[in-house]
């Protein structure tokens, strides 16, 4: 039998991928793929898959009025059937995300929903880059362990599933928190988590099925309850996005309709949006939502185009979820400025948001109702500065994108507002101006005051903190769920360092973001810390660290695909723990418009792609 060891997937220029790096268990990342080519003996295969409902031996959800027909946990524990319908997690319900669809078990209240992991082998068909697993662990902590995934030629490829604690798991990377849970001794006042949990795979084979982790060690208490497999969103490219950075109050807004404004990079025939309720603990209701190019302010230069969803005019996005819209034939210009319409029916006191668009959007009057279809912008007396909800656009066709992964530098702080001078949209004006490459389009992860390490937002309830949460934690949602995200340029550590991280911390961050992004075949382009002095928090001590982390990135250790050094584009040779004066926006963090422009001038078109 001959087995190849497979580091991650390969990426655009053939080469294999660095394994990921030690301590990436707790994220789930498959850190090897092993290949067979030979098939199994017949006396040595094991039982035919099934599929997974078939397999279920666990009952995790209660009736609040039936506590004691779920045990959960072994201890008499359960999730409430009540907060699971209050989020939008009602039984047999498809939902979405990272770009994958989970279906969640049709089980009634109080019958098996889930299934302790223990080398069962479950059916699975579908091709893609990565296997999505609803889970939860209950052993009160990580439960973590290897299973197998076969295909339809004979291989095979090991993963790694790690299910964060139902009880104690990190809120930043859930994908929905509940507000009880329900015991023997009635219902008690405690958060209770699910989380999805992404795998890579080999890309282009057909998956059979898989075999999930033996329920031992580590891996006792493994949940799964729903799988399938992320497929590549073939025919598509990203062209614009944002991240959300919190989960902030609003109005509360009742019957409003919001019009967005976003700027796309690459264009085509065709197109489709994705809202995101990431971060919430209730579902959202949309009315309807539109697209049109804008004219001027909130004024259309034609009629809006409606958008459907799953064929009707609405949809609720579920606590924690994301919906894409239909695709639709509207033809979408490069560099040009859309206005995504979103009518919400409801009242509305809280939504996800990007805060700084640093791009006029508006908001229709309370009770005004469905707006969407307006050509007009004289219903939209109210401008807003954040986008809510709305966390992409994608067009048909094209050859795919590069994901910009920062904090404010990136985010555009200080740059001219409503002029699209972000140093990620002068670097699609490169692209856009050449022929030497193809025009990726170019999607903006970034969020202000965010950081490599920690949290600033815990990722759960409303907070007027809206830095996000780490880089690490979400690096699935905002780079590997990407339409089409071919390369990832990692522009972060600032404010890592300014906040008294290590440098060997920031470090150990930005090598797991490269791992796990090799993992799933995407090029790494990492940037240098630009300097900062001068800044209150940029303190010598600050800067020691952030020389550290520079010398890392341009070592060559980091097995990253290409290094571009905003560093030394920016810093004052005779200082240089200072950036140019001619670059400095004055506050010595943040760059001007020609500080932006450097930055985009300083990225070798080429090594987006190798």
């Amino acid at each position: 039998m001959l087995v190849h060891t497979f580091h991650g997937a390969r990426g655009g220029n053939g080469r294999h991928r660095p394994a990921a790096a030690a301590g990436l268990v707790a994220t789930g990342v498959a850190l090897t793929l092993a290949v067979t080519g030979a098939p199994a003996l017949a006396a040595q295969r094991p039982a035919e898959p099934l599929p997974l409902e078939r397999l279920f031996d666990n009952t995790a959800v209660s009736d609040d009025a039936r506590p004691g027909a779920a045990d959960f946990d072994g201890g008499g524990n359960s999730l409430s059937a009540q907060d699971l319908a209050a989020a939008g997690w009602t039984p047999g319900r498809a939902l979405g995300f990272d770009g994958a669809r989970l279906r969640l078990p049709r089980s009634a209240a109080g019958t098996p929903d889930n299934v302790r992991a223990d080398g069962q082998r479950v059916r699975l068909a579908g091709r893609g880059d990565a296997v999505s697993f609803l889970v939860a662990g209950t052993g009160g902590g990580a439960a973590s362990g290897s299973g197998t995934v076969r295909y339809r030629d004979g291989s095979r490829g090991t993963y790694v599933l790690t299910a964060p604690d139902w009880r104690t798991g990190p809120l930043a990377t859930k994908a929905v928190a509940l507000p009880h849970l329900n015991s023997p001794a009635g219902q008690r006042t405690e958060k209770a988590r699910l989380y999805v949990v992404t795998v890579p795979v080999a890309r282009g084979r057909e998956i059979a099925s898989v075999v999930l982790p033996k329920a031992a060690g580590a891996a006792a208490g493994l949940h799964v309850f729903a799988v399938a497999v992320r497929a590549e969103p073939k025919g598509w490219t990203g062209s614009w996005a944002a991240s959300a950075s919190g989960y902030t109050a609003v109005g509360p807004w009742r019957d409003r309709t919001l019009r967005l404004v976003v700027h796309t990079s690459a264009g085509g025939p065709r197109a489709r949006i994705r809202l995101a309720n990431t971060f919430a603990g209730r579902p959202v209701a949309i009315g309807h939502a539109s697209v049109a190019l804008q004219a001027s302010g909130a004024e259309a230069a034609g009629r809006p185009v409606p958008l459907r969803f799953g064929g009707r005019a609405g949809a609720e996005v579920a606590a924690g979820a994301e919906q894409f819209s239909d695709p639709v034939g509207f033809r979408v210009p490069a560099g040009a400025n859309l206005l995504v319409s979103v009518h919400l029916p409801g009242t509305v006191s809280a939504l996800p948001v990007h805060t700084l668009a640093l791009q006029r959007s508006y908001l229709s009057a309370d009770d005004s109702g469905d707006r969407t279809g307006e050509r007009a912008g004289g219903s939209y007396g109210q401008s807003l500065a954040t986008w809510p909800l709305l966390t992409g656009v994608d067009v048909g066709g094209g050859p795919g994108s590069v994901v910009t992964l920062g904090d404010s530098i990136t985010d555009g702080a200080n740059s001219t507002p409503d002029a699209n001078r972000r140093w990620p949209d002068l670097l699609w004006r490169r692209l856009a101006a050449q022929h030497a490459v193809p025009r990726l389009g170019v999607l903006n992860e970034s969020i202000s005051g965010n950081r490599v390490v920690t949290d600033r937002y815990p990722g759960d309830g409303v907070s007027t903190i809206a830095s996000g949460v780490s880089a690490q934690h979400r690096l699935d949602r905002d780079v590997l769920g990407q339409t089409s995200a071919r390369t990832v340029l990692v522009f972060e550590g600032v404010n890592d360092v300014r906040a008294g991280t290590s440098a060997e911390e920031v470090v150990a961050g930005l090598q797991a973001v490269t791992a796990r992004a090799h993992a799933r075949g995407l090029r790494v382009v990492m940037a240098t810390v630009a300097p900062c002095a001068g800044e209150t928090y940029c303190t010598p001590a600050a800067d020691k660290q952030r020389v550290k982390v520079n010398a890392f990135i341009r070592s060559g250790e980091g097995r990253f695909d290409a290094v571009v050094d905003f560093d030394a584009v920016i810093r004052d040779p005779d200082r240089p723990e200072r950036m140019l004066p001619a670059y400095d926006s004055g506050d010595h963090l943040h760059p001007n418009d020609a500080g932006m422009r450097a930055f985009a001038d300083a990225v070798e078109l080429r090594d987006l792609l190798g």
